[in-house]
């Protein structure tokens, strides 16, 4: 009976174990099936997203289409085919590497592309016009020493800074093109049309990319430099205004639980702090572009990126300020509330001050002479009363009372167990003597008195901790005090770069607009890698 019993109990679970198993299965079927029926519409809200953020995205998708088709024909069309022959397939390639979103990044591949294929092939004729007038065992030698000599000097070219800055894509190509003709010469006698070829079909490869790129619907890398810098004032200004009304309105504590990405104030300051390498390259880039403007006035991109560079030094300080919101120690919400008006006041004047800048720059014209006003001094003054009308809460119990000391005596008498105080501290022969003796204890105590020494040690950074409830608003109000100092840096260099790049004069009865648009999306996203040179 109980061998029957046992089967029966096995096959239950049995059971049991295959009707789990094939819920679960189902259910993953479902889930499965249920993330296949979103892809589609996840898919058409990406590609929507995409371009509703920035529709020069899709006129640039566009552009290389179309691009592509044109070099295309040379190679579909029986009269160029026959003209051309194999070599049309390099055009097709030069418009795949070459044509870029802006007009200044084609132009520097472009140019730096024809170039270095123009100079590879006739040094490359060179070097096989001298090789086959030698004979065949020389000709290899001569072919060998040139790859040799051309590939190190070219190679080591490209540390020098100038060049790898602005050059670096030419010598790639140059190399690429000079070892594939020179060393093919050896092998092939009309080394002369494939130099022609190369040279023609890359020609005609770069002539459609710069026409595309500088007629039809034109991206300037000048313009996205321009209006990245309005967007990151603008940023700034939101961040401040946003962070101190966090401080004094919001709940501190749960903003903690705030995802960082999802954080307004983050957002705000995030494209200032990442916008080194982007202002690089979108100047390098301006630097080749024509004169469109206007006026024709050579801009001075460079300009733009030490205001960049002001302003991730400006950001920093935000980032500071944006960090007093998430520590773990914070003051009252009552003390916070007494200086909770000239904080406000002090923010918003600059954010107005940052706002002013980015219309200048916007608008390309000088600041008001009244940028820093007696509104920004005013706000100063206003906290800085503030403070000093509270000194009670900037000085602990200890001092409230006359009965403490500073840091250095509270030390002292923790460390010397209570027993001696610092003005007590022998200085004679007999302290020397003292001091001997407890060098010669056992290692017992010196373990001892090692873990009793932790204990004490906490004890002090405690009673440091409790001088001042208000030292987490001392570090923020410091902190929102330094946007004023670091402001006159950021106002010196956009009105250098209003002199350098000759923008109209401030003239008095210009109405005083703040605007603050939402920014656009990140420009550098719309730079896409280069994979391949060819």
């Amino acid at each position: 009976m109980v061998p029957k019993v046992f089967a029966g109990q096995e096959m239950e679970m049995v059971e049991n174990e295959s009707c789990i198993m094939n819920g679960n299965w189902k259910k993953r079927v479902h889930v499965f099936g249920e993330r296949v029926m979103r892809v589609p519409t996840k898919a058409w809200q990406t590609t929507w997203k995409v371009g509703r953020e920035d529709p020069r995205r899709l006129i640039h998708a566009f552009k290389v289409g179309l691009s592509l088709t044109l070099v295309s024909l040379l190679y579909l069309l029986e009269p160029f085919y026959k003209r051309i022959g194999q070599s049309a397939i390099w055009a097709v390639m030069t418009v795949v590497v070459v044509l870029e979103f802006t007009a200044g990044a084609t132009l520097c591949k472009g140019l730096n592309r024809g170039l270095g294929t123009l100079l590879a092939g006739l040094l490359a004729f060179m070097v096989g016009y001298i090789a086959n007038a030698s004979s065949r065992a020389s000709q290899a030698i001569i072919i060998g020493a040139a790859v040799f000599f051309i590939g190190a000097l070219a190679t080591y070219m490209r540390f020098i800074p100038y060049i790898k800055k602005n050059y670096d894509y030419g010598i790639v190509i140059f190399l690429l093109t000079f070892n594939l003709i020179a060393v093919s010469s050896y092998r092939v006698d009309n080394v002369s049309k494939i130099t022609h070829e190369r040279i023609y079909t890359i020609a005609i490869g770069c002539a459609v990319c710069l026409l595309m790129s500088l007629l039809v619907f034109p991206n300037w890398s000048g313009e996205d430099l321009h209006n990245s810098t309005v967007y990151k004032l603008e940023g700034l200004a939101k961040s401040i205004e946003a962070c101190v009304n966090e401080y004094f309105y919001g709940d501190l504590e749960g903003s903690a639980d705030i995802k960082l990405s999802e954080d307004p104030i983050y957002k705000g300051y995030k494209a200032v702090l990442d916008s080194k390498s982007i202002d690089e390259t979108l100047a390098l880039h301006a630097s080749w572009e024509p004169r469109h403007s206007r006026y024709c006035h050579k801009f001075p991109w460079q300009q733009y990126v030490k205001v960049g560079a002001v302003l991730r030094q400006f950001g920093y300080t935000v980032v500071a300020l944006h960090g007093c919101l998430r520590t773990e120690i914070q003051t009252p919400r009552s003390v916070r509330a007494m200086f909770k008006d000239p904080c406000i006041r002090l923010a918003a004047e600059v954010s107005k001050v940052l706002i002013e800048l980015s219309n200048s720059i916007r608008n390309r014209r000088h600041c008001s002479p009244e940028i820093l006003s007696d509104h920004l001094h005013e706000a100063l003054q206003d906290l800085n009363t503030a403070i000093k009308s509270q000194p009670r809460l900037f000085l602990g119990p200890k001092h409230r009372h006359n009965q403490g000391s500073n840091m250095f005596k509270i030390t002292a008498e923790q460390v010397g167990h209570g027993k001696t105080s610092l003005s007590s501290v022998k200085t004679d022969s007999s302290a020397l003597l003292e001091w001997k003796n407890k060098r010669s204890t056992t290692e017992q105590t010196k373990e001892s008195e090692r873990k009793s020494l932790r204990p004490q040690l906490s004890k002090i950074a405690i009673t440091s901790l409790e001088f001042s409830e208000a030292l987490p608003f001392a570090a923020f109000a410091s902190l929102l005090v330094e946007t004023v100092a670091k402001l006159d840096l950021v106002i010196e260099e956009v009105e250098e770069l209003g002199r350098l790049a000759c923008f109209k004069e401030f003239i008095p009865g210009d109405e005083f607009v703040v605007t603050c648009d939402e920014p656009r999306i990140d420009v550098f996203q719309n730079h896409l890698p280069s994979h391949g040179v060819d």
